[in-house]
């Protein structure tokens, strides 16, 4: 916009005269704006919250689980609310209009969400995400409305974001940068403050640990950021996967670490993402791939519904730290998250064949965690 003038009135001085002011221009795009913070407020409301599941495991007495389903948001994960920030966060900062193209790195649920929300306001987007990424996510990106634009390796999909993003002229949503700062980690909007607020009823209210993992690090860093803000003393515990960067980022110290990136869809980089806070992570955890979804197949079991491998690493890394608040004597609940639904990677982690050629044997690790919660001990196989 250019800068106001105002001309000056002859005969009066140097002063505007009057009479002679210009019109005020008008708020470019602001209507629309103002419909489109309408349209996402809208899909919060109707979403209401999460459910908080409790089952029951015999063999972890004095040990309260708690599962937070994030798999029945409207696009069928814990991405719906990260995809609500970001668009939120664009509108916000004018970089988001009624016309603009929108581009995203993805590997497959933040980009299904990232849709659903492009399609709701009637605007085009388009999904860089790895060759790899199940068939099921890009159906659903492409039932959206969403473009999917293939790369042959995970690291590639931000330079080719960008660079589409800059020929149509449009806005790189760009969730590994904007993850931790689009989301209101102070806010009652958040899934921390969701949490605290659904375990007020319970027997131990205060969860001795959250355990997360990561892929933007944006939720880790919301769970860090907000224990910290209301003083609460639950510890968080991130759990990280076979070829991420993350673990190896916190437990030196460099933020240039690198990896060739994970097979558990939606977690773990090859690369040390803006989002991710190691100062707000009071322990991670690397959890085996065959583990992840040996432990995927287990509380898909006890659920009696398919959870997906971002989940199992989650509940693996769950019963890790169970076993080493039995083994110190000590009792509490925990608090972990239900990313997404299984029935995403029918092809993949529950596949044998798919298995077979990643050359992953599940079986101990899946006998492992049976006898660790019916029992105790251990989750590890012998």
């Amino acid at each position: 916009m250019p800068p106001l003038s105002f001309p000056a009135d002859p005969g009066a001085g140097s002063g505007p005269g009057p009479g002679l002011l210009p019109a005020l221009p008008e708020c470019r795009d602001r209507a629309w704006a103002r419909q489109a913070v309408a349209v996402l407020s809208g899909d919060s409301h109707r979403s209401a919250d999460t459910h908080l599941l409790k089952p029951i495991f015999p063999g972890l007495p004095g040990i309260s689980v708690y599962l937070k389903d994030e798999s029945t948001h409207p696009t069928g994960s814990l991405k719906h609310r990260l995809a609500r920030s970001l668009f939120l966060y664009g509108i916000c900062n004018g970089r988001i209009r009624r016309d603009t193209v929108l581009v995203e790195a993805s590997s497959g649920s933040t980009a299904v969400s990232e849709a659903y929300f492009a399609r709701l306001l009637g605007l085009r987007f388009i999904a860089v995400m790895a060759r790899s990424t199940s068939p099921s996510k890009i159906e659903a990106i492409t039932s959206f409305g969403g473009e999917c634009s293939f790369v042959e390796h995970t690291g590639e999909v931000y330079e080719v974001a960008a660079r589409l993003a800059a020929q149509h002229g449009g806005y790189y949503l760009d969730q590994f940068t904007h993850a931790e700062r689009a989301t209101d980690w102070r806010g009652n909007n958040n899934i921390a403050d969701s949490i605290f607020r659904q375990m007020e009823g319970e027997e131990a209210p205060v969860p001795e640990w959250i355990v997360t993992s990561a892929g933007t690090g944006g939720t880790a860093a919301t769970l860090g950021r907000y224990i910290r803000y209301r003083g609460f003393r639950t510890r968080l515990c991130v759990a990280d996967v076979e070829g991420s960067a993350f673990y190896d980022a916190w437990a030196t110290g460099r933020d240039d670490t690198e990896a060739p990136g994970s097979r558990i869809e939606g977690i773990g980089r090859p690369r040390v993402e803006p989002s991710f806070i190691p100062s707000v992570i009071d322990h991670m955890i690397r959890v085996p791939d065959a583990a992840s979804i040996a432990a995927a197949h287990v509380l898909s079991d006890r659920l009696f519904r398919r959870v997906g491998g971002s989940t199992g690493t989650n509940f693996f890394a769950l019963c890790c730290v169970a076993a080493a608040m039995m083994g110190e004597g000590q009792g509490g609940s925990l608090v972990t998250l239900i990313c997404d639904s299984g029935d995403r990677y029918a092809d993949s982690y529950y596949n044998p064949a798919w298995l077979a050629r990643e050359d992953i044997d599940i079986a101990p690790w899946r006998r492992a965690l049976e006898r660790f919660l019916d029992h105790g001990g251990t989750p590890f196989p012998d």
